[in-house]
């Protein structure tokens, strides 16, 4: 029964369909298909797996609304509501490829965020005195992180549940803590 109401659901989702075919992000949302495609194990086309993710994941919703932003997507929203406690700053530049685990109370407010992020639940990223910071590839904030102010945090890092970034972190390194301290670059304890 909850499949068929499903499916049901799912042609209510369709004007989504024309929104993404014509997105002059469709490159991105591709990536964020493909990247939740391969964290889910999940087969299917792009149409398919879009359609899916819409209907199931309110966080995927938030993730499409900000790549194709304007009056028709403010509409959609009004049946097919984005994640009403994750925000994505309008100002940010977003790479392709975000996968989100349940991001509740997330704010993203950055100058730019590189490809494939992972992002949890609770995590800020913010300004200080109206400067963001700039996030590169491959990057993973756990929960309760907080990456605040005018600083870098390079490709390939991982900031550890809980940890509060005040300073830029170089690529490759893992950061734990409170102020944030590194324990591991290219793959080695510090």
């Amino acid at each position: 029964m909850r499949a068929l109401i499903l499916n049901i659901y799912k042609i209510f989702l369709l004007p989504h369909l024309m929104v993404y075919k014509f997105s002059g992000n469709k490159k991105d949302i591709d990536k964020d298909i493909q990247r939740w495609k391969s964290a889910k194990s999940l087969s299917g086309s792009n149409i398919s797996l879009l359609l899916n993710f819409l209907a199931n994941s309110p966080d995927f919703r938030t993730i499409f609304y900000f790549r194709t932003r304007g009056i028709i997507s403010h509409i959609l929203n009004l049946y097919c509501r984005r994640e009403k406690y994750f925000r994505i700053d309008i100002n940010t530049k977003l790479g392709g490829g975000v996968l989100t685990g349940h991001p509740y109370s997330t704010i993203l407010n950055a100058k730019s965020i590189g490809e494939n992020l992972y992002v949890n639940h609770l995590v800020t990223v913010g300004e200080v005195e109206g400067k963001r910071p700039t996030i590169g590839d491959n990057v993973s904030l756990y929960t309760g992180a907080i990456v605040i102010g005018d600083i870098t945090i390079g490709n390939n890092c991982v900031v550890g549940a809980g940890s509060v970034v005040v300073k830029d972190v170089p690529d490759n390194c893992v950061v734990v803590g409170n102020p944030a301290r590194i324990v591991k670059k290219d793959g080695k304890r510090v």
